[in-house]
């Protein structure tokens, strides 16, 4: 009977092993605190130094800085997290304040017990449920990071993202939160969300179908214009930083001018600003955590 039954065992194995994600070298997030993830040929690609600004240096959004490293801390601490949406105006600082919040969190950390960032690219967000597949093995916590997510067009990939984040039969894996940054409230394109509701039945409807992915983030954070005096503070504390040596005087004088040429004020401009000093200066520009 044994004998009989042997190459049908073999064969369910075979098959086990084939559905199973592979948990080789370069799926472990071992080795590094930041993940990229490449879903060709599928694995997570270490960054050795990450593109980040000090946390000290992040000005005007104190309420979001305490919210996301809060809600960062307890899902390192093994603690209830929410999902979380940073939207709002480019250049305010949503994608830096992700990174800071994972630095700061793991500051005091032991290797054991530090977070790791696993970045995944908008036009990648299709292989997400391979990913957190891979991710839902690991002993390890891990916040994985979408930059500038929105959706144009005749583009679906909200509805598979929904399903992934929380309306799959797994749901998102306990050892996982998913951040994203986006230009968009509910990261829907003004046509996408005409189409829903051209084809509703009900108006209502189409209003549910807008705001249901961005239902799936727990935490809304909202990102506005600066004020002058705020985007003083930041390029002051970035020339600081830096080691430029100027007034406060012809300082304000000159990132005063170089906003009206770019026709807005954010931390993004205030550092362009204080790129193009410290270039005339010749000073190097390294920011240490």
């Amino acid at each position: 009977m044994g004998d009989d039954i042997s190459p049908l065992l073999s064969r369910i194995a075979d098959a086990l092993d084939r559905l199973a994600p592979e948990v080789g070298a370069e799926h472990h997030v071992a080795g590094a605190d930041a993940f990229v993830w490449e879903p060709q040929p599928g694995h997570l690609k270490p960054v050795e130094t990450v593109n980040r600004v000090p946390i000290a240096l992040l000005k005007g959004i104190d309420r979001q800085l305490e919210t996301l490293v809060a809600n960062t801390r307890q899902h390192a601490d093994g603690l209830p997290a929410n999902n979380a949406l940073l939207w709002g105006a480019r250049g305010t600082g949503k994608s830096s304040l992700v990174k800071a919040a994972h630095a700061e969190v793991n500051r005091n950390k032991t290797a054991e017990y530090r977070l790791a960032l696993v970045e995944i690219h908008r036009e990648d967000i299709p292989t997400l449920p391979r990913l957190l597949d891979i991710l839902r093995i690991q002993q390890r916590r891990c916040v994985v990071f979408c930059d500038d997510l929105s959706f144009e067009g005749m583009d679906d990939g909200y509805k598979a993202l929904k399903a992934v984040l929380e309306g799959g039969l797994e749901g998102r894996p306990e050892n996982v939160v998913f951040y994203a940054t986006s230009n968009r409230r509910h990261m829907m394109a003004r046509d996408m969300i005409e189409n829903e509701r051209s084809v509703a039945i009900h108006q209502g409807e189409a209003i549910e179908e807008k705001v249901s992915l961005s239902d799936r983030f727990g935490l809304w954070l909202g990102f506005h214009h600066l004020d002058q005096e705020t985007y003083f503070d930041i390029v002051s504390a970035y020339a600081r930083a830096i080691g430029i040596e100027a007034s406060d005087e012809d300082l304000r004088r000159r990132a005063k001018e170089w906003s009206v040429t770019r026709g807005s004020r954010s931390g993004r401009v205030a550092w362009q600003f204080v790129q193009q000093v410290a270039g005339e200066q010749g000073v190097k520009v390294i920011l240490d955590d």
